[in-house]
């Protein structure tokens, strides 16, 4: 999608896409990451994410990635922390106790930048991106985490319908975009109760990516 698109979005608060709890799923599977004390988890396109918050409970450091400067800046007041500002190359990094986020396009944060990361937890940014973007950041996200074990959580409903974001994204996309780096394992399917925008049949699906 084009940048402005999601600073609309932001903007005019239309954030329907914006969970209000933590993700069922990654309670459920963050164990599959096999993740030590304090281990570093990268969430790209994060937004202000609940999910950021429960992974910060649980003793981790988190590193986001999010297009929105007004997420961001959300995310840290709903946190109650004060970030720290810096610039790093064409991003802003915002930086408060165990938690940093860089701000801009997310190509833009190659490896060096981000550093070491022992997982990837992907629950908004794949299924954000058009069908025509998709390859170009599932090689991106591989290279800059260093081929990190990832937890994804991807949304299949009716292409027919064309009402994304968020877009459908199936196991067999998953596993042409992501099957020749790494080994991809389904570890849960199920539907959601509530529906797609409260409307149409939806399915939500767990995958756990490792290195091959």
């Amino acid at each position: 999608m084009e940048h402005e698109f999601w600073h609309r979005k932001w903007e005019n608060n239309q954030i329907a896409f914006h969970e209000a709890e933590t993700n069922p799923l990654l309670l459920k599977h963050v164990s599959a990451l096999g993740l030590a004390a304090g281990a570093r988890v990268f969430v790209p396109l994060c937004g202000k994410s609940r999910d950021l918050h429960w992974l910060l409970a649980q003793g981790y450091e988190v590193v986001g990635a999010e297009l929105s400067r007004l997420a961001v800046e959300q995310l840290f007041a709903d946190l109650a922390l004060t970030p720290l500002i810096t610039h790093a190359g064409t991003l802003e990094r915002f930086e408060a106790e165990r938690l940093t986020v860089f701000v801009g396009d997310i190509f833009d944060l190659d490896h060096a930048t981000l550093g070491h990361v022992d997982a990837v937890y992907d629950r908004a940014a794949l299924v954000a991106l058009p069908e025509a973007v998709r390859t170009r950041y599932a090689a991106h996200l591989a290279a800059a985490s260093r081929h990190a074990p990832q937890l994804l959580i991807t949304l299949d409903y009716d292409p027919a319908l064309d009402i994304g974001p968020p877009f459908a994204v199936n196991e067999h996309a998953v596993r042409r975009l992501y099957g020749a780096a790494f080994h991809v394992t389904n570890i849960e399917t199920r539907a959601l109760a509530q529906g797609l925008k409260g409307v149409h049949p939806v399915r939500e699906s767990a995958f756990l990516l490792t290195a091959r």
